[in-house]
């Protein structure tokens, strides 16, 4: 079998904690890079979860997400949502506005976007979640948590890039 980790290990991304309210009014949320976006009309993106995942599960059960894009100071908040600690809402701060989708990530998130669930569809292990960006938050300047060869990191200095 084709070990695809090897491969994707060495194409960085974005870091991202998808955020969710269960039908208890509980909130999930795990990190994910796995994410791109699919169409700017209407503004759809994509996300692949892990198959059995509750926060699969609430999103499924919710019909809506947000999408929570880490600044680059957000490494702590990018492993907490990894790691499936079930004190994790405790552990940050967050809200739920009127216009929110799900929790948004006050300290940790450079962007956020409130998706409507339009469709998902199974393959193999994971469930690609389509969602239909209802709301765009940007509080901050965007300087993003990359991850890539198995480490998180920063973005360099733009004056480093000129």
């Amino acid at each position: 079998m084709v070990d695809l980790r090897l491969m994707m290990a060495t194409f960085p991304t974005g870091v991202g904690v998808v955020t969710t309210v269960a039908g208890d009014g509980s909130p999930w949320g795990m990190t994910c890079t796995s994410l791109a976006s699919v169409t700017l009309d209407p503004p759809s993106l994509l996300l692949c979860l892990r198959g059995g995942s509750p926060t699969l599960t609430a999103i499924l059960q919710s019909r809506a997400f947000a999408l929570n894009l880490l600044q680059d100071d957000a490494r702590e908040t990018a492993e907490l949502f990894a790691s499936g600690d079930p004190d994790r809402f405790q552990r940050v701060r967050w809200s739920v506005g009127p216009e929110a989708r799900g929790p948004h990530l006050l300290d940790a998130a450079h962007t956020i976007a409130d998706c409507r669930l339009v469709r998902h569809t199974v393959v193999g292990s994971h469930t690609v979640v389509f969602g239909e960006v209802t709301t765009l938050t940007q509080p901050a300047d965007a300087r993003p948590l990359l991850y890539g060869m198995r480490t998180f990191a920063k973005w360099p200095d733009p004056a480093y890039l000129s």
